[in-house]
């Protein structure tokens, strides 16, 4: 069996960053391996700028920035597999994999997952109606348009606001088609302001809160889509039906983590997230794994998809330098009021640590305040408060300390 230092499955922009830092820790015999035809993930089809304000100082669009990536592993000379398929992460840390010319494993001593998220399809909706063309993923609908070549319509309601679906919505009235409204099933949207603000108000498409789909119309082609309002159950309103006259319905009703692999290496894993449970290492709970980027938790982000992973790939090279590596004792991160959840889930004492946290709802004018043991040892006031928008907190965590929780307050 082939054996490497450090495997990492998938080199998209948290893979990338992985592999680059652990090799600058002192770890040169890593194996990179990405299923697709190129390195750079979901970058390659993000043609649209604001990528690297936090980490490079200026704004790239996502294949300048995957390239500054893709580049950094090139001069290290990191062995990268493209076209290559992970069939299987055991827990001892043998990675499978098929590709064109057959089927191999190899035992790491350490192995970094960065598979990324997918879209949620429209089978997890169960919207009413017959099941015509002209019903795409806006990730599907970015990568036809921006790679391709292709036009998914002329004619188009998008549900779901988060980030991807408000820059399809832009890009899709800058090719020429019509976006009659966004459509967000909840009272806030999921995507960033400045994506409202760029996609959706800059060029005069609706943002309808409150509202989802109800039926879907037409039957080899889409004819048109009934939108609803919806109470605080969101359920539909009787009588608040609009029609749309379209011919394509983009979703972008969420992402899931690709976390398939993660659930065979028996990953203790996080439900709220959808990712592994880490510590402020973002080692997993099974010894030598470690996780970052989308398929822990998913970031609006790429900026902090990079900072992560670079902390991933620094933690995966001590573990391989220090044949005494041992995990330290682990404290639970609570979220408490306010805030849906926190990564990561453990940190240890006396660390400084930085926790990322996303909120639970919508408000102006909160407080942050991380406790330990009941002790405030860290604020943060937060102007306005958005789910779609992830924040982060630092706190020194104190010797002996027993329990940390992350709380919001008005």
């Amino acid at each position: 069996m082939i054996k490497r230092d450090i495997v990492i499955v998938g080199a998209g922009p948290a893979g990338l960053a992985a592999a680059a830092a652990a090799y600058d820790a002192g770890v040169k015999d890593i194996l990179l391996i990405e299923r697709d035809g190129k390195k750079g993930g979901i970058l390659k089809q993000c043609i649209h700028p604001g990528f690297g304000l936090h980490r490079f100082g200026c704004e790239l669009t996502g294949p300048e920035y995957a390239e500054r990536y893709i580049r950094e592993v090139e001069a290290r000379g990191i062995e990268t597999l493209t076209n290559t398929f992970v069939i299987n992460v055991s827990k001892d840390k043998v990675v499978t994999y098929q590709n064109g010319d057959g089927i191999f494993s190899v035992q790491a001593k350490a192995v970094i997952l960065a598979m990324g998220c997918r879209e949620r399809p429209r089978g997890a909706l169960n919207i009413p109606g017959t099941r015509p063309s002209g019903i795409f993923s806006a990730g599907t609908a970015q990568r036809l348009i921006n790679i391709e070549g292709y036009m998914p319509g002329k004619s188009v309601v998008i549900l779901g606001s988060g980030d991807i679906g408000l820059i399809m919505a832009r890009r899709l009235t800058l090719e020429g088609a019509k976006v009659h409204a966004v459509c967000e099933i909840m009272p806030y949207s999921g995507g960033l302001t400045r994506n409202i603000e760029q996609c959706l108000n800059d060029f005069g498409i609706p943002l309808l809160l409150s509202h989802t789909v109800t039926k879907i119309h037409g039957d080899k082609r889409l004819t048109g889509v009934t939108v609803s309002k919806v109470d605080e159950q969101r359920v539909p309103i009787e009588g608040t039906e609009i029609y749309f006259d379209c011919d394509t319905l983009l979703l972008s009703v969420g992402l899931i983590p690709e976390n398939e692999l993660t659930e065979k290496a028996g990953v203790v894993m996080d439900r709220v997230t959808g990712g592994a449970s880490v510590d402020a290492e973002r080692q997993t709970s099974v010894d030598g794994i470690f996780a970052c980027g989308n398929v822990l938790h998913v970031h609006d982000l790429v900026d902090f998809v990079s900072a992560e992973a670079e902390l991933a790939g620094q933690s995966a090279a001590e573990y391989v330098k220090n044949s005494s590596y041992a995990k330290r004792p682990a404290v639970k991160v609570e979220a408490g009021d306010g805030i849906r959840y926190t990564v990561p889930q453990t940190v240890h004492p006396g660390d400084t640590a930085e926790i990322y946290f996303r909120f639970s709802d919508v408000s102006r004018s909160v407080t942050v305040t991380a406790y330990a043991d009941g002790v405030e040892k860290a604020k943060k006031k937060v102007p306005r408060a958005a789910p779609g928008e992830m924040q982060k907190i630092k706190l020194t965590v104190p010797e002996n300390c027993e329990h940390v929780r992350i709380g919001m307050s008005k």
